[in-house]
């Protein structure tokens, strides 16, 4: 089969790889649908994040979709023919976090597409992929392969606003409208959120944002002064979901949430200097906020249901051959918000 591997910054292939043994409990997925994340992104523009570096080849992504075709002896959940979603996280289930539900902090994660450990977890960037079966959730019959590859992402979102609690009609800021920020903006909306504001330093994303629910858009950028209009009285938002890890919009966040209010950073970033003063005056509750766990199943049902509807933020659909042109145009945040591979090809 073919698959798409980073072997370092700009050194992105497609290449032969192997397809992997099924045991009693995998599945054997045809993957469809694979949409480029930031942390794609992140591999490809710079060999990796922060501390976290290539060390060697690995086949990136982890949003991804497809179609059953071989199930191991054991397997009840799920059957060949059945159209999936991968959830990209394994958690070992054994270890402490594990014991107590807190799976997304499992201190031995493998999660598809990661350098963090060594050997590195390969990626789902290929054309078959060799799954557990607990990590496959099917989705509806009238949902395409590439509204569903959005579950992982949107999961993240739902991940933030449940660490936000109750949403019903309070007043929001959302700072950075890429793919998760975008996403952040349809689950405020669904969770009840009155007002919705968005930010970016970007004109495209924010008219992406404005089209599926937010209502005010501000290029912070282009008019730096807008947001102190939301200072007034001590600062007008109840919740502020920080999505572009800059520490910039860290800082202006903190002076526009009202006394008590709540920011939730998604985004990740380098170290910020925070003026604590202003956390301690208004009684600033801060929470991180990171990956996901059984939001993965209520993302693929609420895309099934088209109780939010993802395909506004589907830009680009390029074949598993121009997998360099994808990432480069998915690096272009003027011309992309999210951009997929089609895996299988004639």
């Amino acid at each position: 089969m073919k698959a798409v591997v980073i072997h370092a910054s700009k050194d992105l292939r497609v290449e032969d790889a192997a397809a992997g043994e099924a045991g009693p409990n995998d599945v054997i997925v045809r993957v469809d649908a694979g949409g480029i994340c930031g942390s794609d992104l992140h591999y490809y523009n710079h060999g990796g994040f922060g501390a976290i570096r290539l060390r060697e080849p690995m086949i990136l992504g982890h949003e991804i979709a497809g179609t059953v075709e071989a199930v191991g002896d054991t397997v009840t959940t799920v059957r060949p023919g059945d159209r999936v979603v991968v959830n990209p996280s394994l958690p070992c289930r054994s270890c402490r976090y594990c014991q107590l539900a807190d799976y997304n902090h499992c201190l031995d994660m493998r999660f598809y597409g990661s350098a963090m450990r060594m050997p590195h977890i390969q990626g789902a960037f290929r054309q078959r992929l060799v799954a557990d079966a607990d990590q496959c959730h099917v989705f509806g019959d009238d949902v395409s392969a590439n509204e569903a590859a959005f579950a992982e992402p949107l999961a993240v979102a739902l991940h933030a606003v449940s660490r936000a609690g109750s949403l019903l009609g309070k007043h929001v800021l959302v700072t950075g409208s890429g793919p998760i920020g975008a996403l952040v903006v349809l689950a405020a909306r669904h969770h009840g959120a009155l007002q919705i504001v968005a930010t970016d330093i970007v004109d495209e994303p924010l008219q992406k944002v404005r089209g599926i629910g937010a209502n005010t858009v501000i290029n912070v950028a282009g008019d730096p002064e807008r947001l102190t209009e939301f200072e007034a009285d001590k600062g007008t938002f109840d919740v502020v979901f920080e999505a572009s890890g800059n520490p910039q919009a860290v800082t202006s966040a903190l002076r526009v949430i009202k006394p008590r209010g709540t920011l939730i950073q998604l985004g990740l970033g380098g170290e910020a200097t925070l003026p604590l003063n202003m956390v301690t005056a208004k009684e600033i509750e801060l929470k991180g906020s990171f990956r996901f766990h059984e939001e993965f199943a209520v993302a693929v049902d609420l895309i099934s249901r088209r109780l939010v509807d993802v395909k506004p933020l589907l830009t680009d659909i390029l074949p598993l051959s121009r997998a360099i042109e994808a990432f480069e145009l998915a690096s272009d945040r003027s011309k992309a918000m999210k951009v997929h591979l089609a895996m299988q090809e004639d």
